[in-house]
């Protein structure tokens, strides 16, 4: 049997960066300032011209990596016949000053454990995609590197000669690495990394004792929320897909994207998966992200964004980077922004509504509700009744989707209480005029021979987004049509162990090698929704084990051998098990646990 593959880092991050350690201890992806930088550390795609920042003994070596308990802090333990060492990583967060410390400092922590290990750190940043390589200049007690836009700092108690020269030295007390990023760090050393690995665990642990978890595979959960935390650019409010670039969906595939921006679509369901918990912050950073871009005069929405709101995010490829297990092309940028998705107004209007039905929440204070909700009416009154790119983003296949019409008919649906909440009844008129035409729509995509809606109007192919139909309850769960069109639907996509494709017919790049990991997951909740709960469960179950050492979940698993692929790790992916999970616990009747 072929060797399953799995992606060999986890991630940490403070909500303004997200850095990739490798169970060898590499920094294989660290994108700064931003999350959509150039990488200073791009191992992931070169381990050349990647750079390389790497804790590492002489002789061979075993390695055990684990995430701190409910933290976003990484421990990986190296052991070798001369001794053993741990290197604790992590990106300081925590109150300060009225306000989150979140800076660009990633500081590794090293200390012995056992015997007498002998270690040799390598320092090499690049920037420009690995174009240009980072000169370092010896200061007192830090390295300063050189050639970025900003300067990086790296401050040390471990002999600078030692770096410099790659030297390997005598690991017998615990040792100290903090690099920055425009930022001179003019503090001691040992008692800053101290404090803030403190700060930082106690602000994560605390993040979760604030959640609200259910009592079924909390772990799971737990890890999955930390996850997504981290994909939100607090700065602005925008999450990001995921923290990759062009990693492929298949082995040479060629199906590699760039994911480092704001997907309007991606978005509704992190929010929605985080409200599950209890977790409201996020949503109202979006609120603001979200209102800058509506009030711009731009005509639509599109699909994806800049985490700062950029609406240009031309694709290039980067040609002198071997890719991830030689997979090429990198892409930088996504042209998915030029198409037209009209799936995504209804998405913002669905995020929004605890906004305005949620009692804990002031929506009087909102001035400018009428303005917001008349723009998204507008939009999906011009759009309704248009072709579309869709949800998978065909580039040159446009149709009237059941996926596209079913959120103009929900988001249509949260309107119409957002404008019963502000008592609008002009908007409530409006709102249920788009009701009836997008649930129009729908019905044109139903095949009564086959009793299942297809992907799109006058199609014959099926799509796993049509689950959402009973997801979203247009479709009576309860009821024999829901039920015909999930046996029908599973019957064609489900792959071997509960795995789920997308679908199976030809887009512009030929068909889907791969499943796609969050349609596995809309599989169990639309089991447990139809009452087939054991059936849920077990799928549940047997999808989970496709994640890392790490419980961390990429885009894509290959039906074969259960290999992990696409970029990673996947916002989608993590999102799909936290609401499934819910789904089968309020089926369960399971308690929350606050």
């Amino acid at each position: 049997m072929t060797e399953r593959h799995t992606y060999q880092t986890g991630i940490i991050g403070n909500c303004a960066f997200l850095a990739h350690v490798n169970k060898n201890t590499n920094i294989d992806w660290l994108c700064w300032p931003r999350f959509d930088s150039s990488f200073v550390f791009g191992g992931l795609l070169d381990q050349e011209k990647g750079g390389e920042f790497s804790i590492l003994p002489a002789a061979e070596y075993l390695s055990k990596q684990y995430y701190l308990e409910n933290t976003n802090i990484i421990c990986t333990e190296i052991s070798n016949s001369e001794g053993s060492y741990r290197v604790t990583d992590f990106a300081p967060r925590f109150h300060q000053h009225e306000r989150y410390f979140k800076p660009l400092m990633l500081i590794r922590k090293i200390e012995p454990i056992t015997g007498n290990p002998r270690v040799k750190v390598t320092c090499k940043p690049v920037c420009e995609y690995g174009g240009k390589k980072q000169n370092a200049n010896r200061g007192s007690n830090h390295l300063e590197f050189t050639g970025d836009t900003e300067d990086m700092q790296l401050s040390t108690n471990i002999s600078l000669s030692y770096i410099e020269d790659e030297k390997y030295f005598a690991l017998n007390e615990t040792k100290y690495l903090i690099l920055t990023y425009g930022i001179e760090l003019d503090a001691p050393i040992i008692s800053t990394a101290e404090r803030f690995l403190v700060e930082t665990k106690k602000y994560w642990r605390t993040w979760i004792k604030h959640s609200t978890i259910v009592g079924f595979y909390q772990s799971y959960i737990i890890r999955s929320a930390l996850t997504l935390k981290i994909h939100q650019y607090e700065d602005t409010g925008a999450i990001i897909a995921a923290s990759t670039t062009s990693l492929p969906e298949s082995q040479g595939s060629g199906r590699n994207w760039d994911y480092r921006y704001c997907w309007m679509r991606d978005t509704y369901y992190v929010i929605t998966s985080l409200n599950h918990i209890g977790h409201f912050e996020e949503m109202e950073r979006y609120f603001n992200y979200i209102t800058d871009l509506s009030f711009r005069d731009e005509e639509r929405y599109q699909p994806l964004f800049g985490i700062a709101g950029e609406r240009v995010l031309t694709e290039h490829i980067v040609t002198d980077l071997k890719g991830y297990l030689g997979n090429t092309p990198i892409r930088i940028g996504n042209q998915a922004y030029e198409h037209i998705q009209n799936d995504i107004y209804g998405q913002v209007l669905i995020s929004m509504l605890p906004l305005y039905t949620d009692r804990r929440f002031i929506y009087s204070e909102r001035k400018d509700s009428e303005k917001w909700l008349d723009y998204l009416l507008k939009k999906i009154e011009r759009t309704i009744d248009e072709k579309d790119a869709g949800i998978w983003e065909f580039r040159n296949l446009p149709n009237t989707h059941c996926y596209t019409n079913l959120f103009q008919w929900a988001g249509a649906n949260a309107a119409l209480k957002m404008a019963k909440t502000i008592e609008n009844k002009p908007f409530q008129e409006r709102a249920q005029v788009l009701i009836d035409k997008a649930a129009q729509h729908i019905e044109d995509c139903y095949d009564p021979l086959r009793k299942v809606y297809t992907h799109a109007v006058g199609s014959p192919y099926l799509d796993s987004s049509t689950l959402q139909l009973i997801l979203m309850n247009y479709l009576d769960p309860n009821s024999q049509r829901a039920k015909d069109h999930l046996i029908a639907l599973e019957s064609e996509l489900k792959a071997e162990n509960g795995l789920f494709y997308r679908y199976l017919h030809t887009d512009d790049f030929g068909k889907p090698k791969t499943t796609f990991l969050i349609c596995a997951f809309w599989y169990v909740e639309a089991l447990a929704c139809v009452g087939r709960l054991d059936d849920a469960i077990r799928e549940f179950e047997s999808i989970i084990k496709y994640s890392n050492h790490l419980l961390l979940f990429s885009e894509d698993v290959d039906e074969v051998d259960g290999g992990q692929w696409g970029n990673f790790p996947q916002a989608y992916s993590h999102v799909g098990l936290m609401n499934a999970a819910h789904r089968i616990a309020i089926k369960l009747d399971l308690p929350s646990f606050l």
